[in-house]
């Protein structure tokens, strides 16, 4: 049976301003990634776009992979296929990132697993812009 996220770690790492790293963010404006980066942008977070071209989306500087990206991130957010998702992960730990989000249609258990294991928090299959309108946030 699939995971269930918990609302409590959804509605905090909505609401406690943090820096996320959109993996796979370009400036593509049919990819639902750009559009969600906007919306979490306008929750108050910074946005870091990570993507292989570093493309500057919405006003900030890109960057080729997560392990470019300078200083602290709050939350590492996956737009990327499934079975490249544990990777993301991987690294999201190993540079100590507080939690992951993998989003609608992202799922690895195995990864999430890890990342619980890691003390980072999860949310895995769901987006942010129709978590915070659910709960009553946007």
């Amino acid at each position: 049976m699939p995971r269930a996220n918990d609302t409590a770690t959804v509605r905090r790492l909505l609401t406690t301003r943090g820096r996320w790293a959109l993996v796979g963010l370009s400036t593509n404006t049919e990819r639902a990634a750009y559009g969600v980066a906007r919306f979490v942008q306008g929750l108050g977070h910074e946005i870091v776009p990570v993507h292989p071209s570093a493309p500057t989306v919405h006003g900030a500087q890109g960057y080729a992979s997560l392990s470019q990206v300078p200083g602290p991130v709050d939350v590492v957010d996956v737009f990327v296929n499934s079975s490249l998702a544990g990777a993301v992960v991987d690294e999201a730990i190993a540079r100590g990132a507080r939690a992951v989000w993998l989003q609608l249609g992202v799922v690895d258990e195995a990864a999430a697993a890890r990342a619980e294991a890691a003390g980072l928090a999860v949310v895995m299959d769901a987006c942010p812009a129709i978590e915070a309108p659910r709960l009553g946030l946007a």
